[in-house]
């Protein structure tokens, strides 16, 4: 009853769209603070730019480079760098990059219902169907919005 492929299509292979999210991301952080301050707490909580607080990352926010956001994205992968991060994560399967390709909006022609933990969602989706996407430590629980049927 319920989808365990992604709904979203894409001919892009991870690294490009990882590169292409970087740079959604890199505008943003230039952008006005609500839209910066998400992205630059994902900075420092990667550790991309260490010795810097949230203040102050945001005073000097125009030193962000693209190679800071592509090094965030990997560890948010588990990579050490972008470069180990290039190197392989074609090889992954979909899923492991929902939560950026949420991130990125990419899901926004569905219904969601979100989640405090993927337990609470997958228990969800049992009845419900849908596609479940963990984010962070919440998860979201995705239908079709037209249909408000499971992602096929």
């Amino acid at each position: 009853m319920w989808s365990t492929v992604s709904p979203i299509r894409s001919d892009l292979s991870h690294v490009e769209f990882l590169r292409r999210h970087a740079r959604r991301l890199l505008r943003a952080v230039r952008a006005d603070a609500s839209r910066a301050l998400p992205v630059l707490r994902r900075i420092q909580a990667a550790d991309v730019i260490p010795a810097h607080t949230l203040a102050a990352l945001y005073v000097a926010r125009d030193a962000v480079r693209l190679k800071h956001i592509l090094n965030m994205l990997a560890a948010e992968l588990g990579y050490a760098d972008w470069a180990a991060c290039k190197r392989d994560v074609d090889t992954l399967e979909t899923a492991r990059l929902d939560a950026l390709r949420f991130d990125a909006g990419l899901f926004g022609d569905f219904a969601t219902n979100w989640f405090a933990g993927e337990v609470e969602a997958r228990a969800w989706q049992r009845e419900h169907g849908g596609y479940v996407v963990r984010y962070g430590k919440q998860a979201v629980a995705i239908l079709n919005s037209a249909t408000r049927q499971p992602c096929t």
